[in-house]
């Protein structure tokens, strides 16, 4: 048996190599087709938003004209009548619900011996209640007393000082002071010793 290679161009084994080519041409290719997919996939995306965007678009300026419409045949003197229409209601309400009795009931517990009312104006103004009210008493102190003792009671969250002061003949001061009256505060009244009302 002869065992050398007598041919005068030695053998080389092309198979692997083909194999390896034919391997390395499936990944192109099989990479090239991913990549056209993506490409169209992407693509279609793309032209399906820019179609999303222009029916988008088209409705904003649909809704603006549609708007622009409306405003035309608003009437703003229709408007402003509605508004003071609809405040009168509410003042009317607002008033509906004052009670006087609540209101003198927390002044007798809270008014010193020696303060008197004389008079009391209630104004509602943004939704509360302002009173003015007229004082008749022997000293300032004891004006500055009632006043303290109207913040305690938790019905009035806002006492102001005295508006306006003199005195009278009799040597007496005359004041008036504005509070903010809360007549559904639901904060107990703080209770005074009771005093007699004259």
């Amino acid at each position: 048996m002869i065992r050398t290679n007598l041919s005068t161009r030695p053998f080389y084994n092309e198979r692997v190599v083909s194999t390896w080519l034919l391997l390395f041409l499936l990944v192109v290719v099989v990479a090239t087709v991913f990549n056209i997919t993506r490409v169209l996939q992407y693509s279609r995306n793309d032209t399906e938003a820019g179609l999303q965007a222009s029916r988008d678009e088209a409705r904003a300026a649909e809704l603006r004209r549609s708007a622009a419409r409306v405003r035309t045949t608003i009437d703003p003197k229709q408007i402003a009548f509605a508004s003071a229409e609809a405040r009168q209601a509410n003042d009317l309400i607002d008033r509906r619900t004052f009670s006087w009795t609540d209101l003198f009931n927390r002044f007798e517990t809270t008014l010193p011996d020696e303060v008197r009312i004389t008079s009391v104006r209630p104004k509602i103004e943004r939704g509360q209640f302002q009173l003015t009210i007229t004082l008749v008493a022997r000293g300032v102190e004891d004006i500055s007393q009632f006043m303290e003792r109207l913040e305690k009671s938790g019905a009035f969250p806002e006492v102001g000082g005295a508006i306006e002061e003199h005195v009278n003949e009799q040597g007496q001061i005359v004041a008036n002071v504005a509070v903010v009256y809360l007549p559904m505060s639901g904060h107990a009244a703080g209770r005074s010793p009771s005093v007699g009302r004259r």
